[in-house]
């Protein structure tokens, strides 16, 4: 498989935000969302080609059992199940970070954080964007993806009428548990996240959705290797 990047830190969102993880950035998206913070992975040739055995090994070198792997999108890499599985069997907790445009059935995952796209990520190239509409949000893949593993659902919310997408899409979706549904604001930047952080808290409170935090941008300001 092609390794974009391999780096140690926080997690930055969703559950389990905080914990010291080991992140695999896999190579090659197709959607080209426009507020992507990891445009430098699309490609599906940007990075290094590597085995599972040499990440475990760099794996080894830092002080933690919880891996995340994440793109990119990851669910497009057809080495992914024996990645999964080889991590399971040195005692990783394993997390898979995907839009959820596919849905393979033969993952060792803990968590499959899956963060459907809404248009606000719509890339502004008319074609580009074309594409990208039609392939960004697939219920029969999402659906699949909360049945068959445990889950959380991330949606990335720009302005407030996003709101409203959030609860078409959720409606498409009508086995999802509210509990693991988590908003967080789109920002790239530590001020323009806390504003958006302060309309969206109030939303959670009165919906009961989860917020998350986005450690990368509060402490690291969207730093390439955070």
């Amino acid at each position: 498989m092609i390794v974009n990047e391999l780096f140690y830190s926080l997690q930055g969102e969703g559950s389990l935000a905080g914990v010291p993880s080991v992140f695999i950035r896999l190579a090659g998206c197709p959607l080209r969302c426009k507020w992507c913070d990891t445009k430098y992975a699309w490609d599906f040739a940007a990075g290094t080609e590597m085995s599972p055995d040499q990440l475990m090994q760099q794996i080894k070198d830092h002080p933690t059992r919880y891996v995340v792997l994440t793109g990119g999108e990851p669910l497009l890499s057809a080495d992914l199940a024996p990645l999964t599985c080889l991590l399971h069997q040195h005692g990783c907790h394993v997390t898979v970070e995907t839009s959820g445009i596919k849905c393979p059935t033969d993952l060792m995952a803990d968590l499959v954080s899956i963060s459907p796209k809404l248009a606000n990520s719509a890339p502004l190239d008319g074609d580009t964007a074309k594409q990208h509409g039609l392939a960004r949000f697939d219920p029969a893949s999402l659906q699949c993806l909360i049945e068959t593993y445990p889950y959380q659902l991330k949606f990335v919310v720009d302005v407030p009428a996003d709101l409203d997408e959030i609860a078409e899409c959720l409606g498409q979706l009508p086995e999802v548990d509210p509990y693991k549904v988590y908003l967080m604001p789109q920002a790239v930047r530590l001020e323009e996240y806390l504003q958006k952080s302060r309309w969206l808290a109030d939303f959670c409170l009165q919906t009961g959705f989860s917020f998350s935090p986005r450690l990368q941008v509060m402490l690291w300001d969207n730093q390439r290797g955070k």
